[in-house]
């Protein structure tokens, strides 16, 4: 046989030996952290925001959020992953449902709305988005509606929790404003005549006892001692009369507040609006029947025109920080975030020792990309009172964002403190404790979180993470396939559940999972990375290449897609495209070895022996103990007629690896050089 010959065999036998390397790429952990940039940074902030209103029932502001940033960037799968969660709770809540419910509630709306529309325009959206606000459906069984009952009431445990510190501050803030409005008009009072005096505090008394009647849910006598006080009211008292008319108002306005939705509670919020209207009619430099109405429109979630109202009550009182501070949450709401800053950092500087006003201004700077400002906030209000639960949550957070895992730990540890029970603390402690690689520690978080709420889609999607990295994949596949029930749609979860099923196995249904989740998400990569991958691995590179490709379409710079992909074309024996696919992979991860070793075989394939050679030898550098790389080098040397590297090669592996399992096959080409 021929030296030529002799080459060409050793070059067929070389091919033949090709064994590409094929790339699963698995999912991770829900979490908030890992940020770069600003731009980044006010991303997760908003995300973790819309995460915080979905845990409080809030869906229609969760959902404003995420479409804020699915208008900046379609493809944000997180975004999308819990959009598509909101979208399933608002179809459990039953948003859409009853006829007959909406017309009753259109009923009692319309009534309101007549009233607003004097007032102001914001009033006069109000029935119209009431009666498109329907009752939710009846549930299918029983035990649904008992276990939907149950989660309401657990939400609705878990906001009052929440809500507890802001409101016994605010609740004195208005104690004390209240106090200096009284102040403020006993000194008026006293540079009046003696007899104009007497009349205006009897007027006072009465309009005294009258609120005190509405506080007893007497509203006919409260009606009745108003009426009396208003017949009194002395001639050419215009500002005295505005100040009483506004009184009245609040007074109703705090009915309306303690029986919102019925029938009592609904008259007064009428009763309400009319005397603000007729107050403003009075005076209108009077700031209180403008924060009323602001609190009004604010209640009917017509934040613009809370806004105006609150504007108005602030220009007209701007040394009062409740009435700043309302302005700030309306503006939030409004999502005229810098406004809302303002509107926050006036109150701090009016009234520097009010945590609610530190806590709100910490979660607008958070929206507004500044997670530093944030947790200073944050830190001022837990100074304030040091069992802020919330203020803890968001600073554990920020911390976890920044990367600073044990701060994070140890802030969400001190919020569970105070509130043991709170699912978001819970879930976001396991999410950074996996993070951490402490996955045993994120199991006990997850699993105290699915005590709570054993339905929540994404802490059994966390918990389905974490039970793959601990190895248990017949736990894994129970929480992915929870996950899913409670949030179809969600891409991201039905990926989870294909990895989970293929790792027990069952291979059909992984596919048919992945092939869900692909076709939830058209621009998901995922997904199509591992239905390549399984194609590839079982024989079908068309197959694998029909998803490969799609993935390459949404993101060309990935490692896995560049990866397989070069995999695939090798399968057809496509050189040049393969060597095109591994060669953009390695540019990704320079120093990954399963790369670069597809990349010497592909070199091989195509017969650029040279190429090869020197991609073997780059590998053995980044990996010295890279046995098949040593034994393919040694091969190639073979293949090139360069007996002396061939030899020293094939030796060098035998001698420091004697147990290698293809040992028997260098040998036969030692004895053959």
């Amino acid at each position: 046989m021929s030296v030529d010959q002799k080459k060409e065999k050793k070059h067929t036998l070389l091919i033949g030996g090709i064994v590409l390397a094929v790339l699963l790429i698995g999912g991770g952990i829900a979490l908030y952290v890992g940020i770069t940039g600003a731009a980044e940074n006010a991303r997760r902030n908003t995300l973790s925001l819309a995460q915080d209103y979905i845990d409080g029932g809030e869906y229609q502001r969760a959902l404003d959020l995420l479409d804020t940033l699915l208008i900046k960037n379609a493809s944000d799968h997180e975004a999308r992953g819990l959009r598509a969660r909101v979208l399933e709770l608002l179809k459990q809540a039953g948003i859409g449902s009853e006829k007959a419910a909406s017309e009753r509630g259109s009923q009692d709306t319309e009534q309101i709305s007549s009233a607003l529309k004097e007032v102001s325009k914001a009033v006069e959206t109000v029935a119209k988005v009431a009666s498109q606000t329907k009752a939710p459906p009846v549930q299918d069984t029983a035990a649904a509606k008992a276990e939907e009952e149950r989660r309401k009431a657990a939400e609705a445990e878990k906001a009052k929790a929440e809500a507890a510190a802001a409101a016994a501050a605010e609740k004195k803030a208005a104690e004390e404003a209240e106090a200096a409005r009284r102040k403020a008009q006993e000194e008026e009072l006293a540079k009046k005549s003696k007899e104009l005096q007497d009349k205006m505090r009897l007027i006072n008394d009465m309009i005294a006892q009258g609120r005190s009647a509405i506080q007893k849910n007497d509203y006919a006598t409260a009606q009745q001692v108003f009426s009396d006080a208003l017949s009194r009211m002395p001639e050419g008292e215009n500002r005295f009369q505005s100040q009483k008319l506004a009184e009245i108002a609040d007074a109703y306005y705090e009915g309306f507040t303690k029986d919102r939705n019925g029938e009592s509670g609904q008259q007064a919020l009428k009763d309400a609006i009319r005397y603000a209207r007729d107050s403003i009619k009075a005076d209108s430099t009077q700031a209180m029947p403008h924060f009323t109405l602001g609190k009004i429109n604010a209640d009917l979630k017509q934040w613009d025109n809370a806004v105006t109202e609150l504007k108005e009550a602030n220009r007209l009182d701007p040394k009062n920080y409740l009435y700043s501070f309302e302005l700030g949450k309306a503006l939030f709401n409004a999502r005229k975030f810098p406004e809302a800053r303002q509107a926050f950092e006036t109150t701090t500087a009016l009234k520097n020792d009010f945590e609610p006003a530190w806590y709100n201004l910490g979660g607008t700077l958070r929206v507004l990309g500044k997670p530093d400002e944030a947790l200073q906030a944050y830190r001022k209000a837990i100074a304030l009172k040091s069992d802020y639960a919330s203020a803890y949550r968001e600073i554990g957070r920020i911390l976890a964002q920044k990367g600073d895992y044990k701060g994070a730990v140890d802030a969400f540890t001190t919020a569970l403190k105070y509130i043991p029970d709170d699912v978001a603390s819970l879930r976001e402690l396991g999410a950074v404790q996996s993070t951490m690689g402490n996955y045993t520690a994120a199991e006990q978080s997850f699993a105290k979180a699915l005590v709570i709420d054993g339905k929540d889609p994404l802490t059994n999607y966390n918990m389905a993470i974490v039970k793959q990295k601990l190895n248990k994949p017949s736990d894994a596949l129970l929480y992915a396939k929870r996950a899913v029930e409670g949030a179809e749609s969600n891409a991201v979860y039905q990926f989870t559940l294909g990895e989970a099923l293929e790792a027990n196995k069952d291979t059909d249904s992984a596919i048919t999972a992945y092939i869900k989740s692909a076709t939830l998400d058209k621009k998901y990569s995922k997904p199509r990375i591992n239905l390549g991958a399984i194609y590839l691995a079982n024989g079908f590179p068309d197959k694998a290449l029909d998803y490969l490709l799609e993935a390459y379409a949404v993101d060309s710079r990935s490692f896995e897609v560049n990866n397989n992909l070069g995999s695939a074309y090798a399968r057809k024996e496509l050189w040049d495209k393969s060597i095109e696919h591994f060669e953009k992979a390695l540019i990704v991860e320079p120093k990954n070895g399963i790369a670069r070793i597809n990349l010497a075989r592909a070199y091989v394939g195509s017969g650029r022996l040279d190429k090869a050679r020197d991609t073997y030898i780059e590998l053995l550098k980044l990996e010295p103990n890279n046995w098949d790389a040593l034994f393919e080098l040694g091969k190639t040397y073979a293949s090139l007629g360069d007996t002396a590297n061939a030899k020293q090669r094939l030796s060098d592996l035998i001698k420091r690896n004697p147990g290698y399992e293809r040992r028997a096959e260098a040998e036969k080409i030692l004895a053959g050089l």
